[in-house]
């Protein structure tokens, strides 16, 4: 952990960035509309363990890691499968298979850089062919402005697994903290189809329910299923688990995961096994981001490809300009909502149920006269982020 300099910095940030939601009333459909259909089973569903080396979980022996998931309610260990362009033996068919056998079901995951997308692409196929249940792409600080090696890969990865395989997006969870991170390609459309924000709460140094509500609000505007990843390296205390795991069961969620089998301990092999109760009277905020003119970054990049999916014209730039106020008002005074102009509430609830323009981005590429085509980079890809909630240190490679 820092030092309490930065975990008051972290604070302040996180406080000044729930100080702009949209909070609307609290509602029972917490995960809210989506115009996306997820697969008929979902894979991640349950409760999850993170493996980095396997030979760090019980030996390495499928008999072992499957016995001690048994007895702490786990149901789905998620293996790395492979780092850039490389891929790791440690995720083999036999081991897949044997754990399988003895009731797991088990997805691999990969770490990608965006250096040479087509074969990081062909690393994620390859661990799909050795039997995985799904894939879980961990695209982190690397892949920041990489628009067009996010499209690329996607794509490629795509074409060689299929529209419909599973696929999760694990990465920042503070989506405003990231404004040139490609959050909408990963989980647009042909994306992933589910989300995994990297939710480490005492990394972050906040709260457990500071840090969810703000994962949650800020990530939700891209409509996939929310399965968030929790922590229990570092040492965080019993209750902290319990009540991430509550969090996740109020707000409707159908699975959460943790890194990492190898840092957990004693106490927190304890906590995330076995039941929890709901919480009484707690009800999530039907809350989405608010943006108005002026705002910049990936989120107003994804709000304009609603737009235009929607029939209503903006240039899809990352900049919420003139244009594209001119379309939230054309949209809300078609749906006799009040006309600000913003990105409010009751206008994400609308722009959610149209589907998204496809864009295939690159580096300055011309833009076709018809048709999803491509798209110079946007604007919005230069920015810088605006803090790492989740410092070097503790990222993944």
């Amino acid at each position: 952990m820092a030092a309490s300099g930065r975990t008051r910095a972290a604070l302040a940030a996180c406080s000044a960035a729930l100080a702009v939601l949209a909070l609307g009333a609290p509602s029972a459909s917490a995960q809210g509309p989506s115009p996306f259909t997820p697969p008929a089973s979902n894979p991640m569903r349950g409760d999850g363990m993170w493996i980095w080396y396997v030979n760090r979980a019980q030996g390495g022996k499928a008999k072992g890691i499957a016995a001690k998931a048994r007895n702490r309610g786990i149901e789905v260990v998620l293996i790395k499968s492979g780092d850039a362009g490389t891929t790791w033996r440690q995720f083999s068919p036999s081991l897949v298979a044997n754990l399988k056998r003895r009731g797991l079901r088990v997805c691999a995951w990969q770490f990608v850089y965006g250096r040479n997308p087509v074969a990081e692409a062909r690393v994620g196929a390859a661990s799909v062919a050795r039997g995985a249940d799904c894939l879980i792409i961990d695209a982190e600080g690397h892949y920041e402005g990489r628009y067009e090696e996010a499209s690329t890969y996607m794509a490629t990865l795509r074409g060689l697994i299929g529209r419909d395989y599973p696929l999760g997006l694990a990465t920042f969870p503070y989506v405003d903290y990231h404004p040139a991170f490609p959050y909408s390609v990963f989980l647009g459309p042909g994306g992933a189809q589910y989300n995994l924000p990297q939710l480490y709460w005492k990394t972050i140094g906040a709260k457990v329910d500071e840090a969810f509500v703000h994962t949650y609000v800020f990530n939700r505007a891209y409509g996939r299923p929310i399965l968030p990843l929790g922590q229990v390296y570092l040492n965080p205390k019993k209750k902290q688990i319990k009540r991430f795991r509550r969090l996740a069961l109020a707000h409707g969620m159908e699975g959460v995961s943790w890194w990492s089998w190898q840092h957990a301990g004693k106490r927190q092999w304890k906590a995330v096994g076995g039941g929890v109760k709901p919480l009484s009277g707690y009800a999530p905020y039907d809350s989405f981001p608010f943006l108005t003119l002026g705002a910049k970054g990936d989120l107003v990049a994804w709000a304009q490809q609603l737009l235009v999916g929607g029939g209503y014209s903006t240039p899809i730039t990352g900049y919420f300009e003139s244009p594209t106020e001119a379309a939230v008002l054309a949209l809300q005074a078609s749906r006799g909502l009040a006309q600000t102009g913003d990105l409010d509430v009751p206008t994400w609830n609308v722009l959610l149920t149209f589907q998204p323009q496809p864009v295939r981005w690159t580096d300055g590429g011309a833009v076709p006269a018809a048709g999803p085509g491509a798209l110079p980079e946007p604007r919005s890809a230069d920015l810088p982020a605006r803090a790492y909630e989740i410092p070097p240190p503790h990222r993944r490679r």
